[in-house]
C-alpha cells in the first residue's frame, strides 16, 4: 500500500498519480512535478488516499514542491509568451502555403521546450517550419498533430443539450462510441442528428448504452456483433450506403455510400437497415398507381380529328398538291444519239473497230494467202 494523490497537467485532461511524500495536499493546490517532457506545473485533483501496487505499476515520481508566487508570475508571463508565438507561427505558416491549422501553443513551466498543436487533412512537411521557428525563439520545437476530437477538447464549445462540451468540461479520455449504440438506443440513425461538433458521434451515446445493452441497470454484458450481409443497405456516420465486401477476420465491412464514396468501416460502426423492403414496396405501390391514373387520364382525353385522305390520281398513285413524290421515275433517255443513228447500231459499230496494227496484221495475213490481187477496172 502506498499514498497516492492525482495530478492533473492541463485544464481537462488525463490524471496522473504521484506521491506527496513529506507534503500535505488537499485538492485544488498547486504543484510542481516531473514529467517525461520537463518540470511541469498541475493540479491536485483528488485528497491523498492509500492504493494498492501491483507489478504492472510503474515507479511514482515525487511532488517535488508546491508552488509558490514566483511560480505562478512564471506561469502567467507563459501565457503571454504562448499568444505570442501563436501569432508569429500563424505568419510562418502563411509564408511556406503549409496546409494546416494551428490551434495552441504550449509552453513547457521550464521553458526548455514549445509545444504547437495543429491539425491537417495528411501528412505534412514542416521541416523547414521547424527550423524558422527554432531560428526565432531559440529553444527545442515540438510540431504535433492532433485530430478533430482533440481540437474540441481544446477550444471547447456549447453542445447541442445547452451545456458545455463533455470533453472540455469533466472527461478524461476518449471512449469509443459506435453507430450501434444509437440504434441500441431507438434514436435516429441520421448522422447530423447524432454528431457532435467535432463531426464525430456523439460521447454521451456511451453514458446510457450499458443499460440498454444489459436489459437491468444492474448486469453487463456485451452485446455480440453479427457481420453485415453483403449487399445488404446499412447506415454508417458516414451516410447510408450498400455493402459490397465482408472482411471476417479482420471484422471490416467495405461498403460504397450514396454519394459514390467507398469506406472501410468496423461491424460495430455499421447498422443494417430494415425499413428498406417496406421503403421498396411503397415505392412500386406508388409506382403503379402513377400508371393507373395515366390509363385513366388517356381514356378521357378527348380524340384528335382524322387527317383527311389523300386523293389518288389518273395513274393510281397518292400526289399532293405543290410536291413532288421522290417515288416519280426519272424520264427515259433517247433512244438516238447525238448523230440521229440508233443506239444498238451505234453499239454494233464499236464492237467492229479495231486497232490500227490489227487491221494491218489482218490485211497482210489476207494477201499472204489469197496472193497479188489485180486492182479492179
Amino acid at each position: 500500500m502506498q499514498t497516492i494523490v492525482q495530478v492533473r497537467l492541463q485544464q481537462v485532461g488525463k490524471l496522473f498519480p504521484y506521491a506527496p511524500g513529506q507534503l500535505t495536499l488537499q485538492p485544488g493546490d498547486k504543484v510542481i512535478v516531473d514529467t517525461p517532457r520537463g518540470t511541469e506545473c498541475g493540479t491536485v485533483m483528488t485528497p491523498p488516499r492509500e492504493a494498492e501496487l501491483t507489478e504492472d505499476t510503474p515507479v511514482l515520481r515525487v511532488v517535488r514542491r508546491k508552488a509558490n508566487e514566483q511560480d505562478m508570475e512564471r506561469l502567467a508571463e507563459n501565457k503571454k509568451r504562448e499568444q505570442e508565438a501563436f501569432t508569429i507561427c500563424g505568419q510562418k505558416i502563411q509564408q511556406h502555403g503549409l496546409a494546416m491549422k494551428l490551434v495552441k501553443v504550449e509552453y513547457t513551466f521550464d521553458r526548455n521546450k514549445i509545444i504547437f498543436y495543429f491539425t491537417a487533412d495528411g501528412r505534412i512537411d514542416f521541416r523547414q517550419l521547424v527550423k524558422d521557428l527554432a531560428s526565432v525563439f531559440h529553444t527545442r520545437i515540438e510540431l504535433r498533430q492532433i485530430g478533430v476530437r482533440d481540437e474540441a477538447k481544446i477550444m471547447g464549445g456549447i453542445g447541442c443539450c445547452g451545456r458545455p462540451l463533455c470533453c472540455a468540461s469533466f472527461l478524461g479520455d476518449f471512449q469509443p462510441v459506435s453507430i450501434r449504440m444509437a440504434k441500441e438506443q431507438n434514436l435516429s440513425l441520421n448522422p447530423t442528428k447524432i454528431s457532435g461538433i467535432c463531426g464525430r458521434l456523439m460521447c454521451c451515446l456511451k453514458y446510457e448504452n450499458e443499460c440498454y445493452c444489459a436489459g437491468e441497470c444492474f448486469e453487463r454484458r456485451k452485446p455480440q456483433v453479427e457481420a453485415p450481409h453483403p449487399g445488404s443497405r446499412v447506415a454508417t456516420i458516414d451516410g447510408d450506403g450498400k455493402v459490397i465486401a465482408v472482411h471476417e477476420q479482420r471484422r471490416m465491412a467495405t461498403i460504397l455510400l450514396d454519394n459514390s464514396r467507398t469506406i472501410v468501416a468496423a461491424w460495430e460502426d455499421v447498422v443494417e437497415k430494415e425499413d428498406d423492403e417496406p421503403s421498396s414496396t411503397s415505392a412500386a405501390t406508388a409506382t403503379s398507381g402513377a400508371h393507373a391514373g395515366e390509363a385513366e387520364r388517356r381514356e378521357h382525353r378527348p380524340r384528335r380529328p382524322r387527317r383527311p385522305r389523300r386523293t389518288e390520281g389518273q395513274d393510281g398513285r397518292e400526289s399532293r398538291e405543290g410536291e413532288r413524290s421522290h417515288r416519280q421515275r426519272r424520264p427515259r433517255r433517247d433512244l438516238h444519239s447525238r448523230d440521229g443513228a440508233p443506239r444498238h447500231e451505234r453499239r454494233n459499230s464499236r464492237r467492229d473497230r479495231r486497232p490500227r496494227g490489227d487491221n494491218k496484221r489482218h490485211n497482210d495475213h489476207a494477201g499472204h494467202n489469197n496472193g497479188p490481187q489485180e486492182p479492179q477496172g
